[in-house]
């Protein structure tokens, strides 16, 4: 599909994750612009939006909740407008780290030990020795990330990682090589491993220019890499998702891969990992955003309403159920 669009690209919004939403909405706008595409950037910051009514398809740049724990999507479906990612369920399920982990569980997939944590002031758990992972249930892009190294970091550390949510997992911290892996049109894309300079792959170490290294290919023998590919790709199917996504996946020492987490929409800036797996197989920034757009377009169909594209949408909170 190369002919010109009226294409929506929705990108900011009102996660903790926005800056890093905007930068990624300006990089797709921009590349889809080259393509000859008439893009209009919406940014859902506020309780209404409203989408152009000429609007072909929704381009998703959303990060973190809203954009990525299946709100939008559910609005979007509502005004039956074609839009770009996973949708709502698998988004809603994706977003949330443990009911992603029961997922991968039941479909086999390899994990790392889990529990959740229901309030700030629980003392060390039983049964769990150091190093572990404390994460919000329901955050994106390391938002709250803590890692904690022995046991007298585990009050500051809680406390700090619930300021983000009202569930917080602890998790086996896997020793190991770091990688992810890009998921798209159903084939996993090349490996990329994670190289923080110091520390944990945390929020200030993903965003902070020159603080990771990044390898793609990264250097694992033939077996390992399908391997961790195969993890990434059960780890998709078993929260359903469609189109596109990104899969975090630790390594053991022994080359066991051990899925972390599901990202639905993935960070699309032009330096983000998921477009450099696409590089990595000959797709360019603007081609894959290019690609997206057409994986979203080949969902359409003439039965699809579109009787009120250009309806305001309050944008507040809704409940799912799985």
């Amino acid at each position: 599909m190369n002919s010109k669009l009226n294409i929506t690209v929705m990108l900011g919004g009102p996660s903790a994750e926005r800056e890093v939403s905007l930068r990624s909405g300006a990089a797709v706008a921009a590349a889809l612009r080259s393509l000859g595409h008439a893009v209009t950037e919406l940014d859902p910051r506020g309780n209404v939006w409203a989408l152009p009514p000429e609007t072909d398809v929704v381009f998703l740049a959303l990060h973190g909740t809203y954009g990525e724990d299946g709100t939008v999507q559910r609005h979007l479906d509502r005004l039956g407008v074609p839009y770009t990612g996973c949708d709502a369920p698998a988004s809603r399920l994706a977003f949330d780290k443990v009911l992603t982990k029961e997922r991968c569980v039941a479909a086999g997939v390899p994990t790392a030990r889990f529990a959740v944590i229901q309030a700030a002031t629980v003392p060390w758990p039983q049964g769990w020795r150091p190093p572990v992972v404390l994460k919000p249930v329901r955050q994106g892009s390391s938002v709250g990330l803590q890692f904690v190294d022995r046991v007298g970091q585990w009050e500051n550390a809680l406390a700090a990682s619930f300021r983000f949510d009202s569930e917080v997992l602890i998790e086996e911290r896997i020793l190991g090589r770091e990688t992810t892996v890009g998921i798209l049109d159903g084939v996993a894309l090349p490996v990329v491993e994670v190289r923080p300079k110091q520390g944990g792959y945390d929020y200030l170490n993903k965003y902070t220019p020159g603080a990771t290294e990044y390898f793609c290919p990264a250097d694992f023998d033939a077996a390992t890499t399908r391997k961790i590919q195969t993890a990434a790709l059960g780890a998709f199917q078993a929260i359903g998702g469609r189109d596109y996504a990104r899969v975090d996946v630790m390594v053991r020492p022994n080359g066991d891969p051990v899925v972390l987490e599901v990202n639905t929409l993935p960070g699309m800036t032009e330096t983000s990992l998921l477009p450099k797996a696409a590089a990595a197989i000959g797709l360019d920034y603007a081609a894959l955003c290019q690609r997206m757009v057409d994986l979203a377009l080949r969902r359409e169909s003439p039965a699809t309403s579109r009787s009120h594209p250009h309806a305001a949408v309050p944008a507040g909170k809704e409940t799912y159920v799985v």
